[in-house]
This record gives C-alpha cells, sequence and structure tokens, in this order.
C-alpha cells in the first residue's frame, strides 16, 4: 500500500511549486526570489530552510548536495527535486484548493 498523501500548509504548497517550477536548479535562493515574485509576499529564510526540511522529513522532497563554487567560497549547494509522494501532495492540495474555489470565480477575479 502506497504511503499516505500528507497534508500540506499554504507555504509548503507553494515552496513545492517553486521545486517543480525551477526543475533542476531548485536550490534556496531561486526558489526564495520565486515565491516573493509570485506572492509579494516576503520570505524569511528561516522559514524556507524549515519548510524544506519538513517536506523532505514528509516524504515530499529529496535533496543532494550540488558541486562546490568559488562563488559561494568553496561550498555547495543544496538542491531539491520533487519525490512521487511530493507530487501526490501537490496535486491533492491543488485538487482541494480548486473544489473549494470552484463558482467562486465571479468573485475571486474581481479587482
Amino acid at each position: 500500500m502506497p504511503p499516505k498523501t500528507p497534508y500540506l500548509g499554504e507555504f509548503e504548497y507553494a515552496v513545492l511549486l517553486a521545486v517543480v517550477r525551477l526543475g533542476d536548479e531548485a536550490y534556496a535562493v531561486p526558489m526564495r526570489e520565486l515565491i516573493e515574485d509570485r506572492t509579494g509576499r516576503p520570505v524569511a529564510r528561516g522559514a524556507l530552510y524549515t519548510a524544506l526540511e519538513r517536506l523532505e522529513a514528509k516524504g515530499c522532497l529529496r535533496s543532494r548536495m550540488g558541486d562546490p563554487t568559488p562563488e559561494r567560497g568553496g561550498r555547495a549547494r543544496r538542491y531539491f527535486s520533487v519525490t512521487p509522494l511530493g507530487l501526490r501532495a501537490l496535486k491533492s492540495t491543488h485538487a482541494a484548493f480548486a473544489s473549494l474555489t470552484k463558482g467562486l470565480e465571479a468573485v475571486l477575479e474581481q479587482p
């Protein structure tokens, strides 16, 4: 039996969407910039790292260390990718929000 699909909070949902959108370049700096640009809300570094750790613990993300880079003083970047369980959680959360908003387009799309 497959593992139970985990519940995603709003910020976790945004983080997973950012990882999917960024693909192979999904590490903290562009994730944070993407979420801030798309939502118009500031993202604290600590909040992002906490969410990434939580999503990895839930089995929604996996991470790998890249090669050390000179511009980072020889430190490596930590890259993230969505797992099959994470994709299921993303789809489930997306469907739940779509269901909640169905029929409210006239209200939600007003300026």
